[in-house]
């Protein structure tokens, strides 16, 4: 049978698949990487001007943001993937209420989160496997970023939104606005007023508001279709299919941020009965993670930058196009990853040392988690890649079990048991392995996906 080609005259069902993804692809890798971006800035300026107990802080403190971002892909790309699948179908009366309750749920979830965590705050970071040294440092930078939270998440899930509307390059903007103002505020804070933990923080929530502000602009006047006040009224049918397309991402991020918890404390209790203590390995931790996320960040911007070409093609039935917007992204996130690879096992300690100074035991730490944890990163772009493309086509429990392979399924356990064996050596070992096994179950799940794709083209 042939194609069903219902694209009518959308350039996401005619233009090439190449082009396309360039025009969406980099202004996402650019997004991505300035949100990647304003931790790393933070970490930067406190760990050369605040110290290792600053850096040790700010890992301390991220699973807040993880929580954020989190909520952000929920409605964010949920509602950019109904939006889009709807406009595919040719449902043009339906698709602009995904977008405006999509944007609704995340400033409402941002205020809520924000109030949660000052009324806990302490708690949360203990939790969270804070030491006492750097409580002190967690509690002032998170008492300021909390307020931030309702800005961050609606800058985060708007720019999917408004890339769904075929503006990727002002998605692009809005972040760049925001991470160009927080870093030149972090050089006026921390380093000429000296405000440190404080100076960094409230730098980051300034550049969130602004970014913010440039989103409800542009969702005043969005381009496919008008969006007014009846689309942003609730309608608990448009949030349950938007959370259901985006919960592969969500529980990705959710999963991420219990890594990031359980992380921290069997870092803390390990590295206490080692010679490196409980306040090294937190702060490299932090470091690397961090710096990892950049090359995940140009990773997951080039597979979102697939996303609306292959929503609309799918929902289309022009399977070809799908399957050309998934290699292209798998061709060009495998280069990147390999990059990073090189980088990471021959320039450690050069890139630690960008972050401050510290004892010869921290540089020892730092190289060893760089070479071992990240060992496999040269590999780990079929996830989020293939993760991508199911939450893409609306398949969110495909999306939401790959999302869980790592992070849950493999990475937890082995975080729990090794070190009972290895020692602090068992966590860094416990990265590679459930890396290895988290490719494997991707490639198994693409292969089926795409035999089925096939079947239906046939008829």
């Amino acid at each position: 049978m042939s194609e069903v080609k219902n694209t009518g005259g959308n350039p996401l069902g005619i233009a090439p698949v190449k082009s396309l993804m360039l025009k969406f692809a980099i202004p996402s890798i650019i997004a991505m990487l300035v949100g990647a971006l304003y931790n790393i800035v933070d970490q930067l300026f406190i760990g050369n001007y605040v110290g290792s107990n600053g850096n040790a802080a700010t890992n301390i403190a991220f699973p807040l943001t993880t929580a954020c971002l989190s909520i952000s892909l929920l409605f964010g790309i949920g509602g950019a993937s109904c939006f889009n699948l709807n406009m595919g179908k040719g449902e043009k009366e339906k698709a602009p209420y995904f977008i405006g309750n999509s944007a609704f749920m995340l400033f409402f979830s941002g205020v809520v989160l924000s109030i949660i965590a000052e009324l806990f705050l302490d708690d949360f970071l203990i939790f969270f496997g804070s030491p006492a040294e750097v409580l002190p440092y967690a509690t002032e930078y998170v008492r300021v970023t909390a307020i931030g939270f309702p800005f961050l998440m609606l800058t985060t899930g708007g720019g999917h939104l408004i890339r769904a509307d075929g503006s990727p390059k002002m998605t692009m903007v809005t972040s760049m606005t925001g991470a160009i103002i927080n870093t030149a505020l972090d050089a006026v804070f921390v380093i000429g007023f000296k405000w440190g933990m404080f100076g960094a923080a409230l730098a980051t929530i300034i550049g969130q508001i602004i970014s913010a502000i440039i989103v409800i602009v542009y969702l005043a006047n969005f381009k496919t279709v008008p969006l007014i006040f009846k689309h942003f009224k609730v309608r608990f049918s448009c949030i349950a299919q938007t959370a259901a397309i985006g919960m592969g991402s969500f529980i990705n991020q959710i999963a991420m941020m219990f890594v990031q918890i359980i992380l921290n404390n069997s870092l803390k209790y390990y590295g206490a009965r080692s010679v490196y203590g409980e306040a090294i390995p937190i702060a490299v931790a932090g470091i690397v993670i961090k710096v990892a996320m950049l090359f995940f960040a140009v990773v997951i911007g080039i597979a979102q930058g697939s996303q609306p070409i292959e929503s609309f093609n799918y929902g289309a039935k022009n399977y070809k196009r799908v399957r050309e917007a998934y290699k292209d992204a798998l061709i060009a996130s495998g280069v990147i990853s390999v990059i990073g690879f090189a980088l990471f096992q021959f320039f450690p300690r050069n890139i630690i040392a960008l972050f401050g100074d510290g004892s010869e035991e921290y540089f020892e730490f730092g190289v060893s988690y760089f070479k071992i944890y990240l060992f496999f990163i040269c590999l780990n772009f079929l996830q989020p890649v293939t993760a991508t493309f199911f939450t893409s086509i609306g398949k969110a429990f495909k999306g939401a079990f790959l999302s869980l392979t790592r992070q849950v399924l493999f990475l937890i356990p082995l975080i729990l048991i090794l070190p009972r064996f290895m020692g602090i050596d068992g966590i860094l070992y416990s990265g590679p392995i459930s890396d290895a096994m988290a490719i494997i179950a991707t490639v198994i799940m693409a292969y089926f996906e795409f035999r089925g794709m096939k079947k239906l083209e046939k008829g």
